[in-house]
């Protein structure tokens, strides 16, 4: 979601009163409640004219008030625990207006990095990975980065070769964390691990990362490298996707995002998105380009992952296909 997006949706929900908008968040992931919730908290003054504006855009009749909240910082800690219960909503309200700190495999989703990664760092190789399977794949890669090299290496093998978890395995993982999960017992063997985990973590992990971490499992099983390569899905391959499949990646991605992940692209994939884009888009994308002075590799980067992200999205979705397929045309 676009800055101007997050702040059209905290816009909203404040605009929606506290019930309707609990009822909101029970339906978003750790990671989207934690952007919202930022978002409201940050939020202090909003003129009438921007709240009809973004009510506008919704169907069904727009909310009668026209004031927000006085007190943000309390508006936030009301809504959330309403919506996830004194325990999650108090962890959140911690990372949102600082502070916290909680153990157990489904409150580590509600964790930054750093502080996962911090819990992890003097367990088992096997344990760190059996806990990151249960991550959203950006998360995990960005604990993995926390990590030594050496651990990471020895993680991310466990990973790709993992066929699954055992019930008791995940008792036994939240006994480390000091949490059992309820039913754990009657669980069954879940799909978590494997070569497309692997693949879906290293790709987020920046090229530098990436690279030793592909070479170190490469040492110990060549065939286990290569699967994991073949199931990544990296910048440079936008070039594979067909004409259609471009454009409908470009209607998702904001053009300041788009600006900054195409400074670090080959020429040739610069030169497929232009001809997927209408002239004066393009046009206009190719001044931008040239004014924007000089940037981080570490920024650049982190935009073509979030480029990448919903190139993902939209495969998973069933509206793409990686790899590429028909070159259709532009109509």
């Amino acid at each position: 979601m676009s800055d101007d997006g997050l702040q059209d949706a905290a816009i909203l929900l404040m605009s929606l009163g506290e019930t309707e908008a609990a009822e909101v968040f029970k339906h978003l992931s750790p990671k989207e409640v934690q952007k919202l919730g930022e978002a409201i908290a940050k939020t202090r003054v909003v003129t009438r004219e921007r709240v009809d504006e973004v009510v506008s855009r919704f169907t069904g009749e727009a909310s009668s008030q026209s004031l927000l909240v006085n007190d943000s910082g309390d508006y936030v800690r009301s809504v959330l625990k309403l919506a996830l219960g004194d325990d999650k909503a108090t962890l959140l309200i911690d990372r949102i207006l600082q502070g916290g700190d909680v153990s157990g495999i489904e409150s580590l989703k509600w964790m930054d990095a750093q502080s996962v990664a911090e819990l992890l760092r003097n367990e088992h190789p096997q344990i760190v990975a059996a806990i990151l399977v249960h991550l959203e794949f950006d998360q995990a890669a960005e604990v993995l980065k926390q990590l030594t090299e050496r651990q990471r290496n020895e993680v991310m093998l466990r990973i790709a070769t993992m066929e699954g978890i055992q019930p008791t395995a995940l008792k036994d993982l939240n006994e480390v964390l000091f949490q059992v999960l309820s039913g754990g017992d009657k669980v069954r063997k879940s799909s978590l691990g494997g070569i497309k985990t692997a693949a879906e973590m290293i790709n987020l992990m920046g090229n530098a990362i990436e690279g030793t971490v592909i070479e170190s499992i490469r040492t110990q099983d060549p065939d286990l490298a290569q699967k994991i390569m073949d199931k990544m899905f990296v910048f440079d391959d936008l070039n594979k996707l067909d004409n259609k499949s471009i454009q409908m990646v470009l209607k998702e991605v904001a053009s300041d995002s788009l600006i900054a992940a195409l400074k670090g692209a080959q020429p040739e994939l610069k030169e497929k998105i232009l001809s997927n884009m209408s002239s004066r888009a393009a046009e206009t994308l190719r001044e931008d380009l040239e004014s924007r002075g000089p940037m981080r590799l570490s920024e650049v980067e982190a935009q073509q992952k979030e480029l990448l992200k919903i190139v993902r999205r939209l495969a998973d979705e069933g509206q793409i296909v990686l790899g590429g397929g028909g070159d259709d045309a532009m109509v």
